[in-house]
């Protein structure tokens, strides 16, 4: 993917806040080329407020007169759409789209247009598309912020950009080895000991205390770090429990 390939082309954006907001979206996920088609208001303050961080985007952002002429060295396009067409299109969510415009963008021009913020593109404007990218939001309440949608196909080209250098498990990055079958007993029987010395647990009825607590440390797994901590504890604690005939302290 070349992020530098891809650019957001903006149709006749009525309010000049949307075009600030969705620069701040872009340099949030990496991308920098930004090109207004027609925009009724621009340059403007609102723009430059909403942007925040990103005035840069703004700055060089690429004003046309036309579609034509914020597409014309383009080789793929692709149009979003809020509703559904008379004649099917090849469409797809943004998620595999991003698929797509990553595999083109190596090689190739990739534009992705946003329309007005009450009527979106239009027909004409979808037709010069080469793909149509709809975003599946509830159809109970399907409108988005022009920001917003942008941030969402952004996103989605991060994600891919990122792929190989996020973690694939929670636990990837874990600053300590997990606790060994070994010496989890070894915690388990020091844990009987000190809750037995203190009176916690009956020895002679001690019911399910025990098989509770493996479940629950089972289920959070403990490294080996955290293990000695507890360890640590349970022997402060035997200090501080009446002695008992044949008792001793926690085994190392």
């Amino acid at each position: 993917m070349n992020l530098d390939n891809i650019r957001i082309v903006l149709v006749n954006t009525s309010h000049p806040g949307n075009i600030g907001g969705v620069a701040r979206a872009m340099k949030n996920m990496g991308l920098s080329r930004l090109v207004l088609v027609q925009p009724r208001q621009f340059p403007d303050e609102q723009a430059s407020w909403r942007a925040a961080g990103a005035l840069d985007l703004l700055e060089k952002a690429m004003v046309c007169s036309s579609l034509d002429e914020a597409i014309a060295d383009c080789q793929y396009v692709v149009g979003t759409s809020a509703r559904e067409r008379r004649i099917p299109w090849p469409l797809l969510d943004p998620r595999r789209c991003a698929e797509e415009m990553a595999l083109r963008s190596g090689r190739e021009q990739v534009a992705v247009l946003f329309g007005r913020e009450d009527r979106g593109l239009t027909n004409e404007e979808l037709k010069r598309c080469n793909l149509h990218l709809h975003i599946p939001s509830d159809p109970a309440y399907s409108s988005l912020n022009l920001a917003m949608a942008v941030q969402i196909v952004c996103y989605e080209l991060r994600m891919l950009l990122l792929a190989d250098t996020l973690p694939a498990a929670a636990e990837d990055q874990w600053d300590a080895p997990f606790s060994t079958a070994e010496n989890m007993e070894r915690f388990y029987r020091h844990l009987e000991e000190t809750l037995a010395a203190i009176g916690f647990l009956d020895p002679a009825a001690p019911r399910q205390l025990m098989a509770r607590l493996r479940r629950l440390y089972g289920r959070v797994r403990l490294d080996e770090m955290e293990l000695n901590i507890l360890r640590g504890i349970l022997t402060e604690t035997q200090k501080f429990a009446p002695p008992t005939p044949g008792g001793g302290a926690g085994e190392s």
